[in-house]
């Protein structure tokens, strides 16, 4: 479990460097609102990285093993990467500092594929609630690390181009902890050509009952969560009028609390509870959170309900995502851990990338902030409505979670 931790951490501290820190570095660089939604493209990765999964399935570096050779190597090319952005103006040069956000995003695409597939292999039978807690626990901190601590260091202390130096040092320590990491105890079968790894993990998948519709939950599940958090911290500074400081230190304090109690209670709660029940409840949360922000956008802003709002997203926000990290855990076959979970989680990144990063500014400008928000909540109803038709192929998943994997 220590391992997870770290290298969640270091799996979740490039996205917001590519994503909502970059977005606020362009805010305040006087970026148009229409080119900081695009920016939004620079995930694509994430969403394509099933892509060349098969490659990660088939192939190891001579170091370290399957898994943690990759991840040892994308960690180090992505220190060097986060460093470069840091030199790079969003106002004078917003075209080179997006190519180089593209190369982090596919290095940390490529670092997750690993990562997940790592974690996946690693984990005993009757580890995979907790397992995913805490690597949801390690991505959250690293999220708060690079998103709202980077804001406080960049507005207060150390400047754009230092905060992205500093990002850059902690992935490079990152990578001790990949070398000092365990081996699965059971090493699974190596796919015996690219061909097999790239057409029998689909194979595989597609001959389960109720694939599609599985995959259509992927894809909502967090949908409603992705279109309120699109640009929710252009919200907080461009639309409420509040400072970096504020904005970072709100996040660093209560939405690292929050993420803590979320990401722990809800890897306990699901072992109680069992994976269908958790994923409805915390579901639930995670569209009720969003009224938060619709609260912020219709009050005179203040600093307190602004850490409310942000705490209770933290909380739902974690105890939704460790729900849904098990989910799709318990999916994987481990002889094609890398590239289905690879597919599966690109898709859970398909709303977020091609549908709130591109829709979110048209329907702020067209609707305004507090209709926008509570439009949010209505986009969560389509994937809970699936999540409570197809239960019957979700209980069935639960058997991982106490005790075995078919």
């Amino acid at each position: 479990m220590v391992p997870l931790l770290a290298l969640g951490f270091a799996s979740g501290l490039p996205l917001a460097l590519t994503s909502g820190t970059l977005q606020a570095w362009a805010t305040v660089s006087k970026v148009s609102l229409q080119d900081i939604g695009f920016l939004t493209l620079i995930g694509s990765a994430y969403t394509l990285k099933f892509l060349w999964a098969p490659v990660i399935d088939r192939y190891a570096p001579p170091l370290f093993g399957r898994r943690r050779g990759w991840m040892f190597c994308t960690q180090i090319l992505l220190a060097l990467g986060i460093a470069a952005m840091g030199v790079v103006s969003p106002a004078r040069h917003l075209g080179a500092l997006s190519a180089l956000a593209v190369l982090v995003a596919f290095l940390s695409a490529t670092q997750d594929i690993a990562f997940d597939a790592y974690s996946t292999d690693v984990l005993r039978k009757h580890e995979l609630a907790a397992g995913a807690a805490v690597k949801v626990l390690g991505y959250r901190l690293a999220m708060i690390a690079s998103g709202g601590l980077a804001l406080v260091l960049a507005g207060e202390w150390l400047g754009w181009t230092n905060t992205y130096f500093l990002m850059g040092a902690l992935m490079a320590l990152c990578a001790i902890a990949t070398g000092l990491a365990p081996e699965p105890e059971e090493r699974a079968t190596v796919p015996a050509s690219l061909a097999v790894a790239v057409v029998e993990p689909l194979a595989e998948f597609f001959r389960r009952p109720g694939a599609l519709t599985i995959l259509a939950l992927i894809v909502l599940y967090k949908l409603g969560d992705a279109f309120a958090g699109a640009l929710s911290t252009t919200f907080l500074l461009r639309g409420l009028g509040f400072g970096l400081a504020e904005v970072g230190t709100v996040n660093k304090i209560f939405g690292l609390a929050a993420t803590i109690v979320g990401a722990l209670a809800g890897g306990s709660l699901m072992a109680r509870m069992g994976l269908y029940r958790s994923l409805m409840l915390f579901g639930v949360f995670q569209a009720i959170s969003n009224f938060g922000y619709w609260v912020l956008a219709v009050t005179p802003p203040h600093v307190a309900s602004m850490a409310m709002a942000v705490a209770i997203e933290n909380l739902c926000g974690g105890l939704g995502t460790a729900a849904f990290v098990a989910l799709l855990m318990a999916l994987c076959n481990h002889e094609f851990s890398a590239t289905q979970f690879a597919l599966l989680s690109a898709l859970s990144a398909v709303g977020r990338t091609y549908l709130a990063g591109p829709l979110t500014p048209p329907l702020v400008n067209h609707l305004g902030w507090p209709a926008f928000f509570m439009l949010t909540v209505f986009i969560s109803l389509p994937g809970l409505a699936l999540l409570w038709w197809r239960r019957s192929e979700i209980r069935a998943l639960d058997r991982p979670l106490h005790g075995g994997l078919s």
